[in-house]
């Protein structure tokens, strides 16, 4: 599937293009899909071309795609690493409601074990801020109380999402922390010194909204440089960040299988010097 090799989650071994499940809920992640039996092809395929590493979570829905996950792939493959995270959950008005305290994070991840229908979860990340703006307090507390489950048995690794560099800092002199999910894509490149301080590390890095989220990215450089490779833009976005970094893993999300062999693809597309220095000056800041 990939020729970008694979990299170290926790105890296992994923291979870099993974998939992210939250397009399989329905319009703005809330109710159930407009087409069930595809999303149940969509995560089939996805396992059958290779991918090992799939991030989900109890409020995409709600319990909308981890009841999906379940149905289409248990008994799970051996290998296979399914990624929840916890610190929100859905109003009944669809919104997004943040929850930080300890006692909701427990019942979150038994709501998680519940619906996949495991014993444990490989890894859970620990969700501090909304999408698109950041938390600053302190994660220790939160961070304790999925140590307290990961003691019990019920998480096998801790991941944090939505956090800034002080905050993982933070986590890792209480414990080890397993992965970073932030928002980034070629065009939101604020934790470009990030990526490269976990890269030292070997925590792996995670980007959500690869392709922009609900903004696509949209450039003409990126536009005519993908006609010229015979790539789509997202294609060429996605191949972008399997070259950023060794540590970055992707989890561009779907619920269609032709989407879903697209994104796959991309993979697969040869970067030379020319076109990375094309890519990166699409999402370089204007110069001062």
């Amino acid at each position: 599937m990939t020729n970008h090799g694979s990299y170290s989650l926790g105890q296992f071994t994923v291979n870099r293009m993974g998939y992210g499940a939250m397009q399989l809920a329905g319009p703005g992640v809330y109710g159930p899909p407009r087409d069930p039996a595809e999303c149940l092809s969509v995560l089939r395929e996805a396992v059958a071309s290779g991918v090992n590493h799939i991030d989900t979570s109890d409020f995409y829905g709600p319990e909308v795609t981890n009841k999906l996950i379940r149905e289409a792939l248990s008994p799970y493959p051996q290998g296979l690493v399914l990624v929840t995270k916890v610190g929100a959950r859905r109003g009944s008005d669809a919104s997004w409601i943040m929850t930080p305290e300890p006692a909701e994070l427990v019942e979150q991840v038994h709501g998680n074990l519940r619906n996949l229908g495991v014993e444990a979860l490989d890894i859970v990340n620990l969700r501090i801020g909304h999408a698109f703006s950041t938390d600053k307090t302190s994660l220790a507390e939160r961070f304790g109380a999925l140590l307290d489950l990961q003691q019990q048995g019920k998480i096998r690794h801790i991941g944090l999402s939505n956090v800034t560099a002080d905050q993982i800092a933070e986590a890792c002199a209480i414990g080890e922390v397993a992965c970073v999910q932030n928002a980034y894509n070629l065009v939101q490149r604020s934790d470009d010194a990030l990526i490269d301080a976990l890269a030292v590390q070997g925590i792996p890095y995670v980007p959500f909204f690869p392709l922009g989220g609900f903004s696509p990215l949209q450039s003409a450089a990126l536009d005519a440089l993908a006609a010229r490779l015979g790539a789509s833009p997202m294609q060429l976005a996605l191949a972008w960040l399997l070259y950023r970094a060794p540590n970055v893993l992707l989890i561009p999300g779907t619920s269609s299988r032709l989407h879903l062999r697209e994104n796959l693809a991309a993979a697969k597309i040869t970067l030379g010097p020319e076109e990375l220095a094309a890519l990166d000056a699409i999402g370089a800041p204007p110069p001062a």
